[in-house]
């Protein structure tokens, strides 16, 4: 009743903002999906980076300044967000899964469920969308359950439907992911002004790669544009919600894979009928509140299963915290998890004999990052804060202020003074892995392959890569710091 009642209200208001169609009428649905991509937008205060339709959305719309997802890496996160619960519930925790299972009973994706109610359901890569300055045609799913994506949308062109037939339309957008591509020049007075945060080392290289990494974030902005002006064309932007987030945190060393704030805080853009314009809001969400707000905009009712919850409902809570956990991330196996409040980041790292620099295949192909924080590291050049990240180990528990240190670069878990709150956040978390039967207490699914076969592959892909770039398979740091030296124009640098 609650849902129905909140659904009219939210019709009505839409009346009375003067929208084109009858209130009654079913309202469409569009989520933007960017891939990799803290909140470096201007309508977020990010400086350096050039946003217009984003911060036109926002100005639209509302803007959320404390959304998180679910796990910092793309399948696990994108697992969950179209389930509408957490990927350690349903056992879809582990990313990039090999082998791929059919979604056991209850759990339904969000497409699906539309879809079986009647509206067209589309997903498509946005226009334009390239990677390694390729096209892309094929939009991204992702997920970490066996899936057609035939059976699961209806097509890629919202478009196509029926005169008068709802749709959802997802729209991916590759950018940022890596590879970014490198700029033909670089505005060394805007390179010199990035405000780096500070567990990262201020060089050159590490400057050029954040310059790049935001010239990619102004092509997420044009790509956005593009789409609103579409549906602006189409005549249906006033009968329209829309939805604008990040699959997971930017593509950087200490941000998607780990649960960081740089990893797990994403930007979330609302813009649609019962949206105030200029809006802000402040309380904690999950993209996992997505799938059922989506479904309780569209009249539908929410599975019990679902976790999340409808952030436009009018009985909203304001949470006092939410969850966040990563697994395996390809090559690299780990089990982390976070309870994240308004004012506090816990983690707990169930390996703390890992070390932060828990060896990825990918990101050691991918960033330049991890060979200069290597080699900076062997010659003596990091700071107290940096060097912390390259320990051969790390802490169990890890305690940031979130007022203080946004960048959740200093772990106050050691001061003996905070024993109780420490205490207090693994009681909660203990509570929410019993709860929600965490499937990560036992790894992988047993339906994966041996962890030594998948890491076998990968380091073959690695090799495979950096054979192509230097002549061979397993270069070491210095080797690999003096090719991406070279890649970003920096020569002389990489002859020193």
């Amino acid at each position: 009743m609650k849902r129905l009642l909140a659904l009219t209200s939210f019709a009505l208001s839409a009346l009375a903002l003067g929208a084109a169609a009858p209130a009654a009428a079913p309202l469409n649905l569009v989520w933007i999906i960017a891939d990799d991509m803290s909140l470096d937008l201007a309508a977020y205060g990010a400086t350096g980076v050039k946003t217009p339709n984003l911060d036109r959305l926002a100005a639209q719309g509302r803007r959320y300044t404390r959304a998180y997802v679910s796990a910092p890496i793309c399948s696990a996160s994108r697992s969950a967000f179209i389930l509408g619960c957490y990927q350690t519930t349903t056992g879809l925790h582990p990313h990039d899964m090999e082998n791929p299972q059919p979604l056991p009973a209850p759990y339904r994706p969000l497409p699906e469920l539309l879809r079986e109610a009647g509206w067209f359901v589309t997903n498509a890569a946005a226009p334009g969308a390239q990677r390694g300055g390729r096209t892309i045609t094929r939009a991204k799913t992702h997920y970490n359950f066996a899936h057609d994506p035939k059976k699961l949308y209806d097509g890629d062109d919202w478009r196509q439907r029926r005169p008068g037939q709802p749709f959802f339309a997802q729209f991916q957008i590759t950018e940022p992911h890596r590879p970014l591509p490198v700029p033909e020049r670089f505005d060394e007075a805007a390179v010199a002004a990035i405000p780096l945060p500070p567990h990262y080392p201020d060089h050159p290289l590490m400057r050029r790669d954040w310059y790049a990494y935001l010239r990619s974030v102004e092509t997420v902005d044009r790509r956005v544009g593009v789409i609103l002006d579409q549906l602006a064309a189409e005549g249906v932007l006033d009968r329209t919600v829309i939805m604008f987030f990040a699959d997971n945190g930017r593509p950087m060393p200490w941000g998607k894979q780990w649960l960081t704030e740089e990893g797990l805080h994403v930007p979330l853009i609302v813009r649609g009928p019962g949206i105030t314009a200029g809006s802000v809001e402040e309380r904690l969400v999950s993209l996992i509140d997505l799938a059922p707000t989506a479904l309780a905009l569209a009249g539908r009712p929410v599975p019990a299963w679902m976790e999340g919850r409808d952030f436009l409902a009018a009985d909203f809570p304001d949470r006092p915290h939410l969850f966040a956990a990563r697994d395996r991330c390809g090559d690299a196996m780990d089990r982390i998890r976070a309870v994240i409040t308004r004012d506090q980041l816990f983690v707990r790292n169930f390996f703390p004999e890992v070390s932060h620099l828990n060896w990825s295949g990918y990101k050691e192909a991918s960033y330049p990052g991890m060979p200069l924080l290597r080699v900076l590291h062997a010659q003596g050049r990091l700071d107290a804060i940096q060097a912390a990240w390259m320990a051969p180990g790390r802490a169990e528990y890890e305690l940031y202020d979130l007022r203080r240190d946004p960048a959740t670069s200093r772990n106050l878990a050691t001061d003996s003074r905070l024993a109780a709150t420490i205490t207090a956040f693994n009681r909660t978390l203990e509570t929410w892995i019993a709860a929600s039967g965490d499937r990560g207490v036992r790894g992988d699914p047993a339906t994966e392959p041996p962890l030594a076969d998948i890491q076998k592959a990968k380091r073959g892909d690695y090799a495979k890569a950096w054979l192509g770039r230097v002549n061979q398979p397993d270069p070491t740091d210095a080797e690999r710091l003096a090719w991406w030296l070279r890649t970003y124009g920096l020569a002389a640098a990489a002859a020193r």
